[in-house]
């Protein structure tokens, strides 16, 4: 495994919004790549970046999404694929394991999230749309609580997919300062809610200063529309 210490520096890099992707001298780490059918997605997803030419300096994979959805109720399963991720990345130095757990499973998703981040895991992802469980639910507040306290990031779905999305995220990281969390896609089409950390930041005490973004998919929707120029 790469030390955590430059897995820790790629991944501060990726919160910052690259170059176009058109300049092709950029450097680029993927955040976000869903392995759907695994080692065959990986194998595909090489194929289409050497095609496309993307100067990619590391790629950040994990298991679920699409038809692995790792809903609740069964911790072997999801124990077995975050395995899976952590061998697929052992044998690439430039792959970053993500793991998942179900919420809901309560202290089996906890103890494995516990197990993962003593084999060097450091970004949990979690998909309210998904796997069928809501943000504002207290499972899932102690669940995050503890991966901040493992040093864990937790990377959750904010493609404002279900009711509430961003008003309950931001909520969850107000409850939970010591968990540093990424927000997938950036809210999606309602990534104008997030005007409301500039507000948060004037309340003393309030913000911890614990929120980042990925910019996936909403930077593909925003391209080119009359969204343009307010998303940039």
């Amino acid at each position: 495994m790469i030390p955590v210490r430059r897995w820790l520096g790629l991944l501060a890099a990726s919160f910052a919004l690259v170059a176009p992707l058109r300049a092709q001298q950029a450097h680029l780490f993927d955040m976000h790549v869903h392995l759907h059918h695994g080692e065959k997605s990986l194998g595909e997803y090489r194929a289409q970046a050497a095609a496309d030419k993307l100067p990619l300096d590391g790629a950040a994979i994990m298991w679920f999404g699409g038809p692995n959805q790792a809903l609740q109720g069964d911790p072997a399963g999801i124990r077995a694929n975050n395995d899976a991720v952590l061998a697929w990345a052992a044998k690439d130095p430039m792959l970053l394991p993500i793991a998942t757990v179900h919420p809901y499973d309560g202290d089996a998703a906890v103890n494995e999230l516990a197990r993962v981040a003593a084999r060097g895991i450091r970004v949990l992802k979690i998909h309210p749309h998904t796997q069928k469980f809501d943000p504002a639910d207290p499972r899932v507040l102690a669940l995050v609580k503890r991966a901040g306290e493992l040093g864990v990031i937790v990377l959750m779905d904010n493609a404002s997919i279900v009711p509430g999305d961003c008003e309950k995220l931001f909520n969850l990281a107000l409850q939970a300062p010591k968990t540093t969390f990424i927000f997938a896609h950036l809210g999606g089409l309602s990534f104008r809610f997030w005007n409301i950390l500039a507000l948060a930041r004037t309340a003393e005490g309030l913000f911890a200063e614990n929120v980042y973004f990925d910019i996936s998919a909403i930077s593909v929707l925003a391209a080119d529309s009359p969204l343009e120029a307010e998303f940039v």
